[in-house]
């Protein structure tokens, strides 16, 4: 009778003590543009590094990452991902404490993730040559005041022509793919996976990789809202070390740009493909993002583009504002020192 009670305690308590460790995952609500360059999420959350932290993620998906900056504001979001932009900025003119706490996606030789992507029949015709065309043409970016406007600034100034030359549009990036398709739209700013959406409907062409007039161009940062960062900063570390483990990993299956043909890259692209819901072979054919495997942001590519949003297009208006004040390097530091020096796969 002892025994079978003793039995019955063990059982209760193991059950008790699931109970409470399922309880005890600390949820982490992080907003996303739901493209292929938040892989790091995605493989952070596929290969369970997320789990090993204690941490249950909730991914939200937003058009734009400037539609992020209220939500990051206020706590109603934890981590943000996407393009920083003149709306960031002019947050932290008003001492809104959102911050820039690591690499998410940029350019590298090599790699064209980021496209200046003309519609097809403009090519065709012979209307569209070279720079210099994008004179009056209607170009698209996901939304006022994001980064890639200083790509448009760069492939005027090689055209010989002015920013204000190109007018400038904006719809997320699918309404962009649909807009090439009825001819509402003469180019845009594209990254992936809609740029081979657009090839392969036929209605877009990769003109240039935007790395072709503004190279190594830091495209996107992961941010971290003020609340999570020092109310929560246990949880934020352990969310950076389970993105970093997550950054090296997709690093080990990148090759010539893209996600490598091996088993380990099969992987990853259906952790991708799963989470974008799009097919594992188009995954597999659309071209990657670079981003550093410890993390570490473009200084220099920032701080280019805050000139472009107070000189070029006067969408930041306090010429104090700095990169310096947004930048938060912190989180990448520790995470780098608890999981040591990365050492690609052979």
């Amino acid at each position: 009778m002892f025994g079978r009670l003793s039995r019955v305690f063990l059982l209760t308590l193991a059950g008790l003590l699931a109970a409470l460790g399922a309880q005890a995952a600390d949820k982490v609500r992080v907003g996303t543009i739901g493209s292929s360059s938040d892989a790091g999420l995605y493989v952070a959350e596929g290969k369970g590094f997320f789990k090993a932290e204690g941490l249950e993620v909730e991914l939200t998906v937003f058009d734009a990452a400037a539609k992020m900056i209220a939500p990051l504001g206020t706590g109603d979001l934890d981590v943000g991902s996407g393009a920083a932009s003149a709306g960031l900025y002019n947050a932290a003119s008003q001492h809104v404490g959102i911050k820039i706490v690591a690499d998410r996606g940029r350019m590298a030789p090599g790699y064209s993730y980021q496209t200046i992507m003309i519609r097809k029949d403009l090519i065709d015709s012979g209307r569209f040559k070279s720079y210099a065309d994008l004179k009056g043409l209607k170009i698209a970016l996901a939304a006022p005041g994001v980064s890639a406007g200083s790509v448009i600034n760069e492939a005027a100034k090689k055209g010989g022509i002015k920013f204000a030359d190109v007018e400038r549009v904006y719809l997320g990036f699918p309404a962009q793919v649909a807009a090439l398709a009825n001819k509402g739209l003469d180019g845009s700013i594209m990254v992936e996976p809609f740029a081979t959406q657009a090839v392969d409907q036929g209605s877009g062409v990769r003109f240039a990789s935007s790395e072709d007039v503004y190279p190594n161009d830091q495209i996107s940062e992961v941010f971290y809202g003020e609340k999570f960062a020092t109310q929560r900063k246990d949880v934020a570390l352990r969310f950076m070390k389970a993105y970093i483990r997550a950054l090296r990993a997709y690093n080990d299956v990148l090759a010539s740009g893209r996600i490598a043909a091996t088993p380990q890259g099969q992987a990853v692209a259906k952790m991708v493909a799963d989470a974008i819901k799009l097919p594992v072979e188009q995954v597999k054919r659309i071209y990657s993002q670079a981003v550093d495997p410890d993390g570490k942001v473009n200084v220099a590519s920032l701080e280019k583009d805050l000139d472009y949003f107070k000189t070029v297009s006067g969408e930041v208006t306090d010429k104090a504002v700095t990169v310096e004040q947004l930048l938060d390097m912190s989180f990448v530091d520790a995470a780098v020192k608890a999981l040591g020096p990365y050492k690609p796969a052979k």
